[in-house]
């Protein structure tokens, strides 16, 4: 691969979290990692989700694919076991995980039941902590966390209702841990504009949204999974070395506009 070596990923080794189909964010990163030279370890949420992700691993040369479902104890650190097991080290990780109850994400936040609020911070948000933790040791030689937020953490999104406080507390995490894990360390959220995504489509209107965003951003379209994953292939190279604890916007500039 003829890259500058401060943009390789050649040899580093990358979990990636998150992918339920070619549509995900989740892919559209271990596209570009992989594309720049990363070995990848790959989850899927359970049996239903594998006969879609399977055949997407297989694509990327995944060498470890193993079920992730943190809502089911042991199994996130299963998956930090095996890479510690096969590869003794780890370079970069992305959470792209986040859930709601239907009922709690489509109703007034002043509405939603405790259990679902505690379930939402728990896989949305409380994960990443857990990742970061089970992260550290195989980072001896300094490594990359990524998770996926969104706009409605700072700015009160029409129908986003209770993922807002659930992102604004990710978006917390993300800087507490930059700071506790550093220098050794990068931690990043990234936060892409609005998404055809399986996950996205839990929300209410969100075509309207979709359409207010490509007509409103600067870039005067939406974004593709391809351009936040070549953003995170970046952060994840040695050019973004001094990079760490900050939101980074891939939404067009839409962030910006009234």
């Amino acid at each position: 691969m003829n890259l500058p070596s401060y943009l390789s990923l050649e040899g580093k080794k990358v979990l990636v979290t998150g992918i339920a189909n070619d549509s995900s964010i989740a892919y559209g990163c271990a596209e570009a990692m992989r594309e720049l030279g990363a070995d990848l370890a790959v989850t899927y949420l359970n049996d239903k989700a594998k006969r879609f992700v399977e055949p997407l691993a297989e694509s990327l040369g995944a060498e470890i694919f193993l079920p992730c479902d943190v809502t089911h104890a042991g199994e996130l650190e299963a998956v930090y076991a095996e890479i510690g097991k096969r590869w003794g080290v780890l370079h970069s990780a992305l959470h792209s995980m986040a859930f709601a109850p239907k009922e709690d994400l489509q109703g007034r936040l002043v509405d939603s039941s405790l259990a679902g609020y505690l379930l939402a911070m728990d896989v949305s948000c409380h994960s990443f902590v857990r990742m970061a933790k089970l992260a550290e040791p195989l980072m001896s030689d300094g490594g990359t966390l990524f998770t996926m937020t969104y706009l409605g953490a700072t700015r009160a999104i029409q129908n986003y209702n209770l993922m807002g406080p659930v992102k604004a507390a990710l978006e917390a995490v993300t800087r507490y841990l930059a700071i506790e894990l550093g220098p050794e360390i990068r931690v990043h959220a990234i936060s892409p504009g609005p998404l055809k995504t399986r996950a996205a489509s839990g929300l209410t209107d969100f075509d309207k949204l979709m359409a207010k965003t490509a007509e409103r951003a600067p870039a005067k379209q939406l974004v593709a999974i391809e351009d936040v994953g070549r953003c995170v292939a970046f952060l994840a190279s040695d050019a973004g070395r001094m990079l760490t604890g900050d939101t980074l916007f891939v939404d067009g500039g839409y962030h910006i506009a009234d």
